[in-house]
């Protein structure tokens, strides 16, 4: 049992970052491993980097 690795976000309503903009969000992956999935979350995080509003993560999940 390993784990992989999934790039979420999008763009929020506000800068509490706690309601995304219906239709904006992204999932990308999954990654085998974390640097892949840091290579992508580089990408986004750069892609969007004027967006204030903006926010990618990194989350596991086991694989079974």
């Amino acid at each position: 049992m390993g784990l992989r690795f999934w790039v979420l976000g999008g763009e929020y309503r506000n800068c509490r970052f706690d309601e995304v903009v219906p239709g904006t969000e992204e999932i990308s992956g999954p990654f085998p491993d974390l640097n892949r999935a840091r290579t992508e979350w580089t990408r986004l995080s750069f892609r969007d980097r004027l967006g204030a509003t903006t926010r990618y993560v990194i989350t596991q999940e086991a694989r079974v």
